[in-house]
């Protein structure tokens, strides 16, 4: 049994076992197939996800499956917390597995290779937010690369931990209001908690007491 293991195994490691290797993936396969499948769903602004029991094949995360095991993604969900929710549901029916394959109850089947999509590895310049972007993708990229989304305002680089939606509108990357409320290329994002460089991470309220981010401040200002 194979969980979060970041290699291909061989052929002559796949034919020591009479049962082969079994995967738990972290998505609903044949979709975000790869590296970084929870991140990539939630940045891909998914409605559910969940964990496919796949006999491993030499074809990266294309092998047959027995069982997928779904997940609603909650409203505003971040990495950290669907990882964990991802993790507990596993825990629970990894022992049903096992007992199935054991007594050559498990039915695999092929997956429909043509809906594959692929869930690549994140680099890290995929973590700096671009304000000309639409507010709900970078909600998704806050929430799928939780917490290491950031922004850099007069040469210091701030976190961006969690934020909402919001309908404002104004020219893309300004703070529209003191509650920093920042305006995207599409509508805006609310800024709920944050974490200047160096410092701990704090709830908005407390952060616009001594910040020099104010409304009307321009965030594309690196």
């Amino acid at each position: 049994m194979v969980v979060a293991y970041g290699q291909i195994l061989t052929t002559d490691i796949l034919n020591l076992s009479k049962n082969g290797f079994i995967n738990l993936h972290a998505s609903i396969l044949p979709l975000n197939r790869g590296a970084s499948p929870i991140q990539r769903s939630i940045m891909n602004l998914d409605k559910e996800t969940g964990i496919s029991v796949m006999k491993i094949s030499e074809k990266l995360d294309g092998g047959d499956i027995s069982n997928i095991f779904k997940l609603d993604i909650l409203e505003n969900e971040n990495f950290q917390s669907l990882n964990e929710r991802l993790s507990i549901l596993s825990s629970e029916k990894i022992s049903d597995v096992i007992d199935n394959i054991f007594d050559g109850t498990a039915i695999y089947k092929e997956q429909e290779h043509k809906n594959a999509t692929y869930a690549k590895k994140i680099e890290k310049s995929e973590a700096k937010v671009n304000w000309n972007d639409d507010a709900k993708k970078i909600i998704g990229q806050i929430n799928g690369l939780f917490p290491y989304c950031y922004f850099i305002f007069n040469g210091v680089r701030f976190r961006i931990l969690k934020a909402l939606l919001s309908s404002s509108s104004g020219k893309s990357g300004h703070v529209l209001n003191e509650n920093l409320e920042i305006a995207c290329g599409n509508n805006s994002i609310k800024i709920l908690e944050i974490q200047r460089e160096g410092k701990r991470a704090q709830k908005i309220n407390e952060f616009i007491l001594g910040s020099q981010i104010k409304k009307g401040s321009d965030l594309n200002n690196a």
